[in-house]
């Protein structure tokens, strides 16, 4: 079911809006002709699920702020 890949996928990706971006690009870039888009959205899911799309690389380092220093936009 696609939303046991969904979740299994969100392992990795902490964002679902990434998640969204990522899969698509890959799904485009993976589709076959003659085979369902489907098809080829689950196997990219389940690709995203064993291992992480993005790497450890991308991983930006997160700086502390204090209270004070946060203001509404």
């Amino acid at each position: 079911m696609r939303s046991d890949l969904v979740f299994g996928a969100l392992t990795h990706v902490k964002n679902r809006y990434e998640l969204c971006q990522l899969a698509s690009k890959a799904t485009r870039k993976l589709h076959k002709p003659n085979t369902r888009l489907q098809d080829t959205t689950n196997e990219v899911l389940d690709r995203f699920k064993d291992s992480a799309p993005m790497g450890d690389s991308t991983d930006a380092p997160v700086q502390k702020v204090d209270l004070q220093e946060r203001r509404a936009a």
